[in-house]
């Protein structure tokens, strides 16, 4: 990203907080974003008057971190959205904080900022309570889990406008998930909602989310792991209706991520795009097709390339499309190629220079997604990439468990990065994951880290919003078990196409069954367990007979 502003940013690191600590002057944290038109708006806005960049430059230490690089810092220091601007003792506990500021509210803040440090010093920071309080509240799992988020989702779901919650409006497509298999609908009404509104009509590809209520005010970055999981989602809601209009959201989708997010030179993902010009995306066709196109951000992320990589191979799954196919399996060679290194996912491509080691290290969202897209690969497409699944797997527990959980990253770094964090959606995501790598490989033992895993947070489920449909939808699974259908053919054949495309979404499909004979299989429900079948027919048969 251009730089426009006369501030003389450091880069996240060691060098910078000893440099706070030897002057004895706060930093200043900026989180932002490629894709963040109002970061870019505070740079050319506030960060390049000269008054305001000379008093960054003498009184504060200023740091500039993109937050897809460092997902890690931008957990900790987040004040709610993009720009963010923190305030920072060398000790990395923070002062203060906002988002967006312009001219005359930066000044103010950092007139109080000096007052503060000359006041209190470091005894002004503090630790946010994420960090403060380090082991969530454990409980037993139950069908409450599953009934508790259902009603979530229920008293949040906007009747008139469709979606959940009032403003802003995302797309949540794990609720969407969730829903389809428990409300459906509710959930068909919300997916129709969310195509409608933010799916762009014209370049295909779903905008992040719009301001208000009634879905307008659309903010029209396109990030790739959104897109990506969307896919999943309208590919889903397909697979239960068989309607065109869950079909072609998906299939537009993906024509925008094999076209302008792809990045032919690295065989992969490219991360974002900007919102560009708001009045192009008004204009007819004729004219946007005029308009200058919003620039892209072809940094490659493992974690966002691997939900893109799930959310194709689940269209294949149940379409047969050929494109889908075939970008998924490039995208995987690169991720398998060129980012996982005997079980360790690297967050990017091209790390960002650093001395501290913050991507040399797994991370647990990048293992957790990629996991995830090996264990989709192995039940659609190739199952000799299970054994990279398990050695991803292997790495993450061993290297991230910490008691009943996983940790984000390892605990060594500058900053609050050297306090454990236990992010939620990322251990979900895992938990989820080895629970599909439980039946795909036949290990328990990745069942028992599931479990334990959803039962850490357990004592809170209550209280989970319905970002967090998720954790109900893999308890629902480990407690009831997946429906699996066993097959003992390649990936591929009649009978293997046929078992992907019964039942609902959260089945697991085991083709290369080594307890099968060979063009058979079966279906298992918890201990039920039905008889072979040779034919698409009869294994419908056996699904439907298990279910009722």
């Amino acid at each position: 990203m251009d730089d426009p502003t006369r501030v003389e940013w450091r880069e996240w690191g060691r060098e910078a907080f000893d440099e706070a600590a030897d002057a004895d002057v706060p930093l200043l944290l900026s989180l932002t974003a490629t894709w963040c038109d109002h970061c870019h708006e505070m740079d050319a806005e506030t960060y390049a008057e000269p008054r305001i960049a000379a008093h960054v430059n003498d009184s504060f230490v200023p740091i500039r971190v993109d937050v897809d690089r460092y997902p890690r810092v931008r957990d900790r220091y987040n004040m709610g959205g993009f720009p963010s601007t923190v305030f920072l003792a060398p000790d990395g506990s923070v002062l203060t904080g906002a988002g967006y500021l312009g001219p005359d509210g930066m000044r103010q803040v950092l007139d109080s900022v000096r007052t503060m440090w000359d006041t209190k010093g470091s005894g002004a920071g503090r630790i946010p309570r994420p960090l403060r309080e380090d082991n969530p509240p454990a409980g037993e799992l139950s069908g409450d889990v599953e009934a508790a988020m259902l009603g979530q989702l229920t008293e949040a779901y906007d009747e008139t406008a469709g979606g959940w919650g009032q403003q802003p409006k995302f797309p949540l497509p794990d609720a969407l998930e969730f829903a389809l298999k428990r409300d459906q609908q509710m959930a068909l009404r919300s997916f129709d909602a969310v195509s409608a509104n933010l799916l762009d009509e014209y370049d295909g590809g779903f905008y992040r989310f719009a301001t208000d209520r009634d879905w307008t005010g659309l903010q029209h970055e396109k990030l790739l792991d959104s897109n990506g999981a969307l896919v999943r989602a309208f590919a889903n809601a397909y697979l239960h209706t068989g309607k065109d209009e869950y079909h072609q959201p998906a299939e537009r989708t993906i024509e925008y991520l094999t076209t302008t997010l792809w990045n032919d030179d690295v065989d992969a993902f490219a991360n974002s795009q900007a919102p560009g010009d708001d009045d192009a995306h008004g204009l007819d066709a004729t004219d946007r097709a005029d308009a200058d196109e919003p620039p892209v951000d072809d940094g490659v992320f493992a974690g966002s390339n691997a939900l893109a990589i799930e959310g194709l191979l689940t269209y294949y799954a149940y379409t047969d499309d050929e494109r889908a196919r075939r970008y998924a399996e490039r995208a995987l060679e690169t991720l398998r190629s060129d980012l996982v290194d005997d079980g360790v996912v690297s967050h990017a491509l091209e790390r960002p220079d650093s001395d501290n080691g913050t991507d040399a290290a797994p991370l647990l969202v990048d293992q957790a997604r990629t996991l995830s897209a090996l264990t989709t690969a192995t039940s659609t497409l190739e199952t000799t990439v299970l054994e990279e699944a398990t050695g991803v797997a292997d790495v993450t527990i061993e290297e991230l468990h910490d008691g009943e959980s996983f940790l984000d990253g390892p605990t060594t770094d500058v900053g609050l990065l050297d306090r454990p964090l236990r992010p939620l959606d990322a251990n979900v995501t895992f938990a989820d994951a080895l629970l599909e790598l439980s039946v795909l490989t036949g290990e328990d033992r990745y069942r028992e880290y599931a479990r334990e895993t959803l039962e850490a947070f357990g004592g809170a489920s209550d209280r989970f919003g319905v970002q967090i449909a998720r954790y109900a939808t893999t308890t629902a699974r480990l407690l009831d078990g997946p429906l699996v259908i066993r097959v003992g053919t390649d990936p591929g054949t009649d009978l293997h196409r046929a078992a992907l495309r019964l039942a609902d979404h959260e089945k697991i499909v085991v083709p290369n069954a080594d307890d099968l004979e060979a063009g058979s299989a079966r279906v298992e429900l918890g201990d039920d367990v039905s008889d072979a079948a040779q034919t698409p027919q009869a294994l419908s048969e056996r699904v439907q007979s298990l279910l009722e």
